[in-house]
């Protein structure tokens, strides 16, 4: 299979997981016999500084050319600590959103046994949890009209949906909760917004398409409640967007990272695909950031290309290295691996190279990853 893929490293970490993820589809790429052609793209606050533009006419064309996109992070703290910039990185996120129509935020939440001492939750309210996020992305809140008054005392962000970008997400979380545990929960707030009103009329005249699926309600505070008292009772959750980015974050901890956790967005002609966490301008340059939330990323895109026993060889790959304690200093911030070593790891895993049965963590040095 021969591929186009845009590769938007972004700021921050941004480059350092991304790079990571090329490798692995490297890796992946020589094992099964594939080709892949990167195109490096420019957005964010990089982009910002080289042109005075977050998301410069050449990254679109170059996206919209593309079979996929792989992103890595937006957003650095001299933009992010000046509220009155005019330019600002995540402009060039939302405008790439658009542009492309990627209306289709899809976030899978899964926790890993060696992991659960690191989440918050007991380890009894982890066991069998498995759902996916459908977050519409391209209206609501976040693209409303925005409004700030003359003498400053007054701001206004105006929510506006239509039936036609509820339904779109709806058929589209619909499908998945088919091909899972069939249970979909609408998550809104329609005890108070008008929006949220729309979209249970709507998800629920979307829902006679799909009378295998089993369809709840949430209020949103109710769900953000639920999640941690007892996660594993989701499927899908289908929401807005606001509400979307705020719960997804929320469940990402139920993993023990934010470096984890991956995520697609999905449009008319191509998509996005970028680990959830954001820029962690702290950690640049120092091979210290989670790189697992980007491969598997690359797994979601591979799965996209309908490459499923690859992205299942990815996936193992990442599971192995979590069993085994290769874990960046976010998981363990004493007995950690770096961010390049983690990457070297997983394209090991993949082309066979290393015996993975009888592992000796003595004989394993920073940096390297043979293992003896």
């Amino acid at each position: 299979m021969k591929k186009n893929i845009a590769v938007i490293h972004g700021d921050g970490i941004g480059p350092e997981v991304t790079t990571q993820a090329t490798k692995v589809l490297h890796a992946i790429a020589e094992k099964f016999n594939h080709e892949w052609q990167f195109t490096d793209c420019l957005m964010g606050a990089v982009a910002i500084d080289k042109t005075g533009n977050p998301l410069p006419d050449e990254t679109i064309e170059v996206c919209l050319n593309s079979d996929a996109i792989l992103f890595g992070a937006i957003g650095d703290p001299k933009y992010d600590n000046d509220p009155s910039a005019k330019v600002r990185p995540e402009q060039g996120l939302l405008k790439l959103r658009k542009a492309l129509q990627l209306y289709a935020n899809v976030r899978p939440v899964t926790t890993y046994p060696a992991l659960h001492h690191l989440s918050p939750l007991k380890e009894k309210q982890l066991k069998n949890v498995d759902f996916v996020i459908y977050r519409e992305l391209t209206g609501g809140i976040y693209f409303g009209k925005k409004e700030l008054s003359s003498d400053k005392t007054q701001a206004i962000d105006e929510c506006i949906y239509n039936t036609n970008e509820i339904e779109r997400i709806a058929h589209a979380a619909f499908k998945a909760a088919m091909q899972r545990k069939k249970q979909l929960t609408l998550v809104d707030k329609a005890n108070v917004l008008e929006t949220s009103r729309l979209w249970r009329s709507v998800v629920q005249n979307v829902a006679q398409n799909y009378t295998d699926v089993k369809v709840s309600y949430l209020f949103v505070d109710n769900a953000a409640m639920q999640i941690i008292l007892n996660p594993a009772q989701f499927d899908v959750i289908l929401t807005e967007n606001m509400f979307g980015d705020i719960l997804s974050d929320e469940a990402s901890v139920l993993s023990g990272s934010l470096g984890l956790l991956p995520s697609a967005s999905f449009g008319i002609s191509t998509a996005l695909f970028e680990p959830i966490h954001g820029s962690y301008p702290q950690a640049a340059g120092k091979d210290i950031a989670n790189p697992l939330g980007a491969i598997l990323s690359a797994a979601m895109m591979l799965d996209y290309f309908g490459l499923n026993t690859e992205a299942a060889v990815v996936k193992a790959a990442v599971n192995w290295t979590l069993t085994h304690k290769f874990v960046t200093k976010d998981i363990d911030p004493i007995n950690f691996y770096f961010t390049s070593t983690i990457g070297e790891l997983i394209c090991d895993f993949i082309s066979g190279n290393n015996n993975f049965e009888d592992i000796n963590h003595k004989n394993i040095e920073l940096r390297k990853s043979t293992i003896i």
